[in-house]
């Protein structure tokens, strides 16, 4: 604003009064910084009008740039806290995304993971060195304590689809599947539980599912010694062509083209090229059924479709199902 006045100044001292830009420049200078110094030349009358005007811009203009600059330079964490407001802004516009609540060595897998998936996503945390972290990863950011309601809230837990309990201490997850449930009580939760005797505690508390990673990476390193090609396919398997096979959870949608038909009229495995290999079913509110469908299975809204494809196979059926 301050180069913007200046040049101002000086393009039209040059126009109205004819003079060099070197006097030009000076005499803008004088005017808004309002030093005393008198004319360079005398002015005429629509220069003396040119002046004022330039005097009353020039003086709100430097207030306000000193006082933004001494802000600047005075307040250490200003950078900090336009940094916070800005990823407010981005939280408050989220809709059915997911909490993840720690950011130790499980939370890392976990926003690795969520990073290469379409669902939105926030992260809190409250120690300053793993946020700087996420920030410079592009993660939206609530510095906080999870176990706070508030910080919950600013995580917009009431709009969210999900949450991700992956704090160390199994008192202080618990403590945050409770305050999250008492908010919300649609939201799913997925805690971890480091003690496997918390895991009925974290239940009666709300979480719909406990993790124990230590149980799962044991069983996971059983399974590679025993079947290792078939843990290698179900994360991720790379055909001869070069195509890496992915195994998805697809949704059906109430207006959905794959809604009320059945599998043999829907033809998932022509139509997409993806293969099903299981459909699990909601029975009644709260509890579902899994089975393994055939050609008279019949898709209905709601219902979830676990298959096997590529990643363009999978975005076909995507959109077969919204």
């Amino acid at each position: 604003m301050v180069l913007g006045l200046l040049a101002l100044g000086t393009l039209g001292y040059v126009l109205l009064e004819g003079w060099g830009p070197v006097d030009a420049l000076f005499m803008t200078v004088i005017t808004l910084t309002t030093v005393g110094f008198s004319e360079v030349k005398p002015l005429s009358t629509t220069g003396r009008l040119f002046t004022m005007g330039l005097i009353l811009l020039g003086v709100g203009t430097l207030a306000y740039g000193l006082r933004t600059l001494g802000e600047l330079v005075l307040e250490r964490d200003y950078l900090r806290q336009w940094r916070k407001k800005r990823i407010m802004r981005q939280v408050e516009t989220m809709r059915d995304h997911v909490i993840v609540c720690g950011y130790g060595r499980v939370g890392q897998s976990v926003v690795t993971t969520l990073l290469e998936g379409k669902r939105p996503f926030v992260v809190v945390e409250k120690t300053v060195r793993p946020i700087e972290a996420l920030i410079a990863l592009g993660c939206a950011v609530i510095e906080g304590d999870a176990t706070n309601d508030a910080v919950l809230r600013q995580a917009g837990v009431e709009r969210a689809w999900g949450m991700i309990v992956c704090a160390g201490d199994d008192s202080v997850n618990l403590f945050i599947v409770l305050s999250a449930r008492a908010i919300n009580p649609d939201l799913f939760i997925i805690a971890r539980c480091v003690d496997g005797g918390n895991e009925a505690k974290m239940r009666l508390a709300g979480a719909n599912r406990v993790i124990s990673p230590y149980q799962i990476g044991g069983r996971h390193m059983a399974n590679i010694a025993i079947r290792p090609h078939i843990v290698d396919f179900f994360e991720v398997a790379t055909l001869d062509s070069g195509e890496e096979v992915w195994v998805e959870e697809v949704i059906v949608a109430a207006q959905a083209f794959l809604a009320g038909k059945t599998v043999g009229e829907a033809d998932v495995r022509r139509e997409t090229g993806v293969t099903l290999i299981a459909l699990r079913h909601t029975i009644e509110p709260g509890q579902t059924s899994t089975i393994v469908p055939d050609a008279n299975t019949r898709l209905m809204a709601g219902d979830e479709l676990i298959v096997v494809g590529t990643r363009e196979q999978l975005t076909h059926l995507e959109r077969l199902a919204r």
